[in-house]
């Protein structure tokens, strides 16, 4: 799967354009089918780098890089995958849900 089309990477934001903003629109989703980690993608830098809410061990915000994220496979060859159905939503509404998730 192409984790970021050309289509994707002219929607995301640039590195720190969201910074001032109270609720930025988390663009895209990405995720692993073995395990519970998730990346929700706020902003890139044109090349590698991300910035956004990452949910793992911790849920934090935080930077992660595309070509990490395309290196992860397990030993049935799965890896990261774009969540096809994801429609940008705002960062608090997501915070929210991890929040009742967790509880």
């Amino acid at each position: 799967m192409e984790l970021l089309t050309a289509e994707l990477r002219k929607a995301l934001p640039g590195m720190y354009t969201t910074e001032n903003e109270e609720n930025p629109m988390v663009i895209c989703k990405f995720f692993i089918t073995f395990s519970n980690w998730t990346w929700y993608v706020l902003e890139f830098d044109g090349e590698d780098l991300f910035f956004g809410l990452v949910e793992g061990h911790e849920v934090e915000m935080g930077y992660f890089s595309l070509s990490e994220l395309e290196s992860v496979r397990n030993s049935h060859g799965l890896g990261v995958e774009r969540d096809l159905y994801f429609e940008p939503t705002p960062l608090q509404t997501i915070q929210a849900q991890l929040q009742r998730k967790a509880a």
